[in-house]
């Protein structure tokens, strides 16, 4: 009887064991997790982005242009930016300028719409044309991973995180990430560099 005991006790402590093995089991980061900790990613082109719809593009398709990258809100007091943007959008996108604009509800709840409603607004309010992504976050651990290598490229000296809504990326040609922009500087004010690039 005490063999039979023992003998259900060891299978039990057996099955325990298989058990734990399974539900303990160390998930596998996804390859784009891996690049963004390993921080192997080497150029801006290596990133895609979703556009609102859902559909997915890369930045690939901008190679050899130069490139504006900004976050944005349809309800901030920055938002007046947009027209700037779109006067930029008109004025250069012939001569290979692209602006990219990439919503972000993270700033005091700024960008609460849909990605339809938010495109909808943005174009009815502002007259913007240029291309705006599905919404994202651009810190902490969910930022796009975008963002966290354009942060790594123009790092600000205390903390790097994009500060808010607005913040500038500005892109050459070559793919360079080569000047960061505070949201409160305007389009207007980085079009004479614009021109340098183009």
């Amino acid at each position: 009887m005490k063999k039979i005991i023992a003998a259900i006790i060891l299978i039990n402590l057996l099955l325990s064991c298989s058990s734990n093995k399974q539900t303990n089991e160390v998930v596998q980061p996804t390859k784009e997790q891996e690049k963004v900790k390993t921080n192997s990613y080497q150029s801006i082109y290596d990133f895609n982005y979703q556009t609102p719809e859902g559909k997915q593009k890369s930045l690939k398709y901008f190679k050899g242009q130069v490139i504006l990258i900004v976050n944005t809100a349809s309800q901030c007091g920055l938002t007046p930016q947009f027209e700037g943007l779109e006067n930029l959008h008109k004025t250069y996108s012939k001569k290979g300028l692209v602006v990219l604009g990439l919503p972000c509800n993270q700033f005091d709840d700024q960008e609460p719409l849909t990605d339809k409603e938010m495109v909808a607004a943005c174009k009815e309010n502002h007259g913007v044309t240029f291309e705006l992504t599905k919404k994202i976050e651009v810190n902490g651990k969910n930022e796009m991973p975008l963002y966290t290598f354009l942060k790594s490229q123009q790092k600000l000296e205390e903390n790097n995180d994009i500060r808010w809504n607005f913040e500038k990326f500005l892109v050459n040609r070559q793919g360079i990430i080569i000047k960061r922009f505070a949201p409160q500087t305007t389009p207007e004010e980085i079009t004479s560099l614009i021109e340098e690039l183009l």
